[in-house]
């Protein structure tokens, strides 16, 4: 029972021949996409006052999950970083917390050093097996559906590419430029688009192109047809004749979208060929098996543990890995993962999970 998530993953043989490196990395539960590293990167999480931005700063409560650190004003606490106590309103109401993430891979480049947090990757403690290829991979991502559908990054990154060159993203009121679980599930939607930076920089690069050119549809207009132009135009309603203003100056029939003409609109040539497309199917009964909620009946099972100094178990009932002992004259302060005492590094690295 007293095994920590790592150990659980590995056999005798291996437990024996991990590094350190090996070890923090696997103990790592957040990830970010880092701009200095260009890459997908070990996050640490870090606090401070959403009032004056000190860092020394003492949460009232842990967080639990993902909502209590990407979502404003979800948790209060002590700001100690000024000598007059920082206060929310006129009522004196004790500040917010403002969680913010920085890479763990490079050194800190100051306050303005953040970078992008990765909900949706996780390290496969659960050997869960990608919904596509099958492979069970070491980190994964986890769609936000219901049946947290899961996909190795390799497969993400081919979704992504099927899609984009098939122009399949859609466009979301809140969440921007986006796609949902490849299998088809209700209510899936990636939120967070710097997942997107998993793609090389020449893909993301097109993809926010084609982000703006949607917008620019969406909004009633059209984009320049002319070959390396694309120019997004906002024109009236009743316009026909359009002018690329500010762009190549090209000028084109707004049905049609070749050069203006005097009336109607010739008709499509037949002879074009249909657009290359690569086709990205989910096989429903890989899907179902490759699913992070069910994981957890045949894998990971341990609820409670015992705490490092004095031996009496304990429960985790929710999702903070900050353990503190219940037993009377205990009260010890442990980490859930490393099963040591709790520290900064356990804060930065899986506070929650």
């Amino acid at each position: 029972m007293n095994e920590t998530l790592l150990d659980l993953q590995l056999e005798n043989a291996e437990r024996l021949n991990i590094s350190d490196e090996e070890r923090v990395r696997a103990k790592a539960h957040f990830f970010v996409h880092c701009g200095q590293c260009s890459k997908l990167c070990n996050g640490k999480l870090r606090v401070r006052c959403a009032l004056c931005k000190g860092g020394a700063f003492t949460v009232h409560r842990d967080p639990e999950c993902w909502d209590d650190v990407l979502k404003p004003r979800r948790i209060r606490g002590h700001c100690e970083s000024l000598e007059i106590a920082c206060v929310d309103n006129e009522a004196g109401d004790l500040p917010f917390v403002e969680f913010y993430f920085k890479c763990a891979e490079h050194v800190s480049g100051g306050e303005k050093d953040f970078a992008a947090p990765l909900n949706l990757i996780k390290n496969n403690i659960k050997d869960v097996p990608c919904l596509a290829c099958t492979d069970v991979s070491e980190t994964v991502l986890v769609f936000p559906c219901a049946s947290q559908h899961v996909t190795c990054l390799d497969c993400f990154r081919d979704y992504c590419r099927s899609r984009l060159s098939e122009r399949q993203f859609m466009p979301h009121p809140d969440f921007g430029y986006t796609l949902p679980c490849p299998a088809g599930c209700e209510h899936s939607f990636i939120e967070e688009i710097h997942h997107f930076k998993l793609l090389s920089r020449e893909e993301y690069e097109r993809y926010q192109r084609f982000a703006t050119e949607e917008y620019v549809l969406q909004a009633g207009g059209v984009l320049c047809p002319q070959p390396g132009c694309g120019m997004g135009l906002l024109v009236e309603p009743d316009c026909r004749k359009v002018t690329c203003q500010n762009g190549c100056g090209y000028v084109f029939c707004r049905s049609c979208l070749q050069g203006y003409h005097i009336g109607e609109c010739l008709p499509e040539g037949a002879g074009e060929g249909a657009p290359n497309s690569c086709e990205y199917t989910v096989d429903p009964s890989r899907a179902a098996e490759a699913r992070w909620d069910e994981a957890s009946n045949v894998t990971i099972k341990v609820s409670t543990k015992p705490c490092p100094k004095c031996r009496t178990p304990t429960e985790r009932d929710g999702g903070c890995m900050h353990m503190v002992c219940t037993r009377a004259g205990c009260g010890f302060e442990w980490c859930w993962v490393c099963q040591t005492e709790w520290t900064r590094d356990c804060m930065g690295a899986h506070w929650f999970g």
